[in-house]
């Protein structure tokens, strides 16, 4: 035994030499401006292997002992390569230089695009700030929801609509958040322009499905936004001015390389040359991006963002509208250790309505606020196995409406519609999991926990049943309460516990391509109470409680993605399943607002979306752009509750308001010289559907039309070309002024879209007819653009 004591010896000195594993981890940041930059890839060729920097730009790699070879690459940047030898833990924070504009273009050995084809991760869509400010829009305003509308999955209900739709869901299904922080309303001027800066903005992603567990709330999509942290080496500005609304961002240094301020603002002034028509009215917007980041030392850094905006719409002296949004954001980030990395966050947001009626002498004014922290911590174990895991508690207060007298001789009473209380609290955990280097894994388990707390005066009716069915009539009418109970905010009304398992793999086929599956299930407690196709900032919000169930999702997804040409084309498809539970529904002839006992309009149904999207990308060369098509059906129905009842549409499954057959969306950017760039963008789209009249009656003369089963009928289909021009003077290039001019036509052919179909009387023959309501034809614009 003696004899091989020494064999023994060596050979376990050597497998724990073998096993001998070191950290790289540091910050990836802008070497122009400190700017932490997300997502920017650390890949090791010679293991296939890497990873990506958080949303602070922290990244941390574990290896085996050895010298490697690290490329780094992110979008519009330099590529850098990096010699590191393993031998020890270290901390290296790398800088990255901006691409310098020029057409050649950047030849790199490895691509680094094909760890993404190894990532699980599926349905998620990113653009870059520049590529929204390429995109041409309507009266020249760059516009990340506009954008975003051009991919696969993504629509609108049109020109001048707020919101947007995610795989056939609704606008209020979409979880927007900035820094964090919920955004309620996330456009301007109702709909023609959002609430987004893309002057202070750093980088937006899109989930439309395999949503990590970390994210909740929402059954359609998370649409993440951050700002910019501010520039901690120079003080800049940058801005533009435009055919309706100008903007300027400043930042720059509190203490050089430590601190850091930013500060944008942004407003219209279309509605100053209205008296030159003779016009009394009013429409504007402005709102305010602010931000201050302080790193305290290596380990700790301290970010304080806010944003504010405002819209006003006003009818001379009769008719006053105020909305917007508020948030506000603490965060504290702290490096537990080279492998444990840790954000928390204390947010506040607002969205606030008001209106005034001087004719008719009242005030009224709503809105929802939260209250919202969170822990979030990433533990980098290796670099096949990295865990996300926190804890989320948000408090709900609802204001359905306040009506209040404008004035002394108003004559109207002041009334305050019952306020709601809730709170929603969450734990997950997620796990990012490299099991061999063809399957990769993510998965997850979010417990979420709702609480419906108790409210001045909540109604009582007869066997809890607020909605009833007239069996003669065959019709839904409002529920007569028999009488009402109070509570006390402690109180519980209603409380709901779901568990929301994710999961998502990657199975690499060959180093270009890859197959991708997901699972993903979601609660929603929120629900937003609007019968139109766009949300209006009128509609309120009101939460889950004794009367209106949490909406349950389930949604299946599939996806082939490939690399062509060592990534200068792409090409991604997926098909996708979605099922809902408890969509709520309306009953006919439903009154929403000031409604202060909605739970009679409102029934629990059901809804179901399935489609196919294709994305084919070029990404390289003075050309790049996409190509994008779904084809999708997205569908909802409320059947009775008993044998009797009828339900909603007859029991049958209808067309939602956003469901759209067909959409195809092409964008193209060309470089033609160091001057001269060209954008252009096309949308085809299948009509919204709509309701027609299927017959008519004479009532005491008049000619009343009559409608048929619901959103069987559809608009025209939509369609619009849009081109740019953006010229770059050649005598940027020596001074410290950089200017552009930016040339854009939206809607080239002039395409009269149908924003809606009405049908009215006409006065002369009698004869209903229908009339058409668009809102944009062809729309010219200039936009001059500028930093220093």
């Amino acid at each position: 035994m003696r004899r091989f004591l020494p064999v023994i010896i060596f050979f376990f000195s050597f497998c724990l030499s073998a096993q001998e594993r070191f950290t790289l981890s540091g910050t990836i940041s802008d070497v122009s401006s400190n700017e932490a930059l997300i997502g920017v890839s650390i890949v090791i060729p010679a293991l296939q292997t890497g990873v990506s920097t958080n949303e602070y730009g922290f990244f941390s790699l574990t290896l085996p002992k050895g010298t490697y070879e690290l490329q780094i690459t992110y979008l519009g940047f330099q590529d850098l390569i990096e010699t590191v030898v393993f031998d020890r833990d270290k901390k290296i924070n790398f800088q990255l230089t901006e691409e310098a504009e020029a057409l050649e273009e950047v030849v790199v050995t490895e691509n680094v695009e094909k760890l993404n084809i190894r990532k699980p991760q599926m349905s998620v869509n990113t653009l870059s700030v520049q590529t929204i400010k390429d995109i041409p829009v309507v009266l020249g305003e760059a516009d990340i929801i506009k954008s975003l509308i051009l991919l696969p999955g993504v629509s609108n209900a049109g020109e001048g609509a707020s919101g947007f739709n995610v795989r056939g869901g609704a606008a209020d299904q979409n979880l927007i958040l900035l820094d964090e922080a919920t955004i309620f309303n996330s456009s301007h001027l109702f709909g023609f322009f959002s609430v987004f800066n893309p002057d202070a903005i750093k980088d937006v992603k899109l989930f439309k499905g395999a949503i990590p567990s970390r994210y909740g709330g929402r059954v359609s999509s998370v649409l993440e936004i951050f700002q910019k942290e501010g520039n901690s080496k120079e003080f800049k500005m940058n801005g533009g001015i435009g055919a309706v609304a100008s903007r300027l961002l400043a930042e720059g240094p509190i203490a050089k390389d430590r601190a850091a301020f930013l500060i944008g603002g942004r407003a219209s002034y279309a509605h100053l040359f209205l008296p030159l028509f003779n016009l009394d009215n009013t429409a504007y917007f402005y709102d305010l991006n602010t931000k201050l980041n302080y790193k305290l030392n290596e380990n700790n850094n301290i970010y304080l963002s806010g944003y504010f905006g405002r819209d006003v719409f006003a009818i001379s002296n009769s008719f006053e509208n105020i909305y917007g949004n508020s948030v506000l954001n603490l965060r504290w980030n702290h490096l537990f250790s080279d492998r444990l990395f840790s954000n928390l966050s204390l947010i506040y947001s607002d969205f606030y309505y008001g209106l005034e009626l001087d004719f008719v002498g009242f005030k009224w004014n709503s809105g929802i606020r939260n209250f919202n922290i969170k822990y979030d911590l990433k533990n980098y174990l290796s670099d096949t196995f990295q865990v996300n895991y926190g804890l989320n508690n948000i408090y709900y207060v609802f204001n359905p409406g306040k009506i209040e007298p404008n004035s002394a001789e108003s004559g109207i009473l002041e009334e305050q519609l019952i306020k709601k209380y809730a709170d929603e609290f969450a734990a997950y955990i997620d796990v990012e999991h490299s099991i061999s280097p063809s399957l990769s894994l993510e998965y997850g388990l979010r417990l979420s926990h709702f609480i419906r707390f108790g409210q001045e005066e909540l109604n009582v009716y007869e066997n809890d049943n607020p909605v009833i069915f007239d069996p003669f009539l065959l019709i839904y009418r409002e529920g007569t309460p028999t009488g009402t109970a109070s509570s006390s905010r402690g109180d519980q009304l209603a409380s709901f516990t779901n568990l929301e398992p994710r999961l998502a793999l990657a199975y690499t086929l060959s180093p270009e391509q890859s197959l991708k599956a997901s699972y993903t299930r979601i609660a929603q407690y929120l629900h937003l109470l609007s019968n139109t196709s766009s949300p209006t900032p009128l509609d309120v919000w009101t939460p889950s409680g004794p009367f209106v169930k949490p909406q349950l999702l389930d949604q299946y997804a599939l996806g082939y993605f490939r690399t062509i040409s060592d990534g200068e084309f792409s090409l991604e498809t997926e098909v996708f399943y979605k099922d809902i539970q408890n969509r709520i529904d309306y009953i006919d002839g439903a009154n929403l607002i000031a409604n202060n006992a909605i739970e009679q309009v409102i029934l629990n149904g059901e809804a179901r979306a399935y489609g196919l999207e294709l994305l084919f990308r070029k990404n390289e060369g003075r050309f790049k752009g996409w190509l994008a098509y779904t084809l999708s059906k997205s569908e909802q129905r409320t059947p009775g509750r008993t044998e009797r009842e009828t339900g909603i549409n007859v029991s049958r499954w209808y067309n939602t308001p956003y469901d759209k057959t067909h959409d195809i969306s092409f964008f193209g950017s060309f470089d033609l010289n160091k001057k001269w760039s060209f954008n252009t963008n096309f949308i085809y789209q299948t009509g919204q559907p709509t309701n027609y009249p299927v017959g008519q009656f004479e009532f005491q003369g008049l000619t009343v039309p009559f409608y048929g089963l619901r959103n069987k009928e559809r608009l025209p289909d939509y369609h619009r070309l849009d081109l740019s021009a953006t010229l770059t003077p050649k005598k940027n290039q020596n001074r410290s002024w950089q200017a552009e001019w930016v040339f854009s036509i939206y809607n080239v052919y002039s395409r009269m879209n149908a924003a809606s179909i009405n049908f009215r009387q006409n006065q002369d023959t009698g004869v209903n007819e229908a009339v058409r309501t668009s809102i944009f034809g062809i729309v010219p614009a200039v936009t001059y653009n500028f930093k220093f």
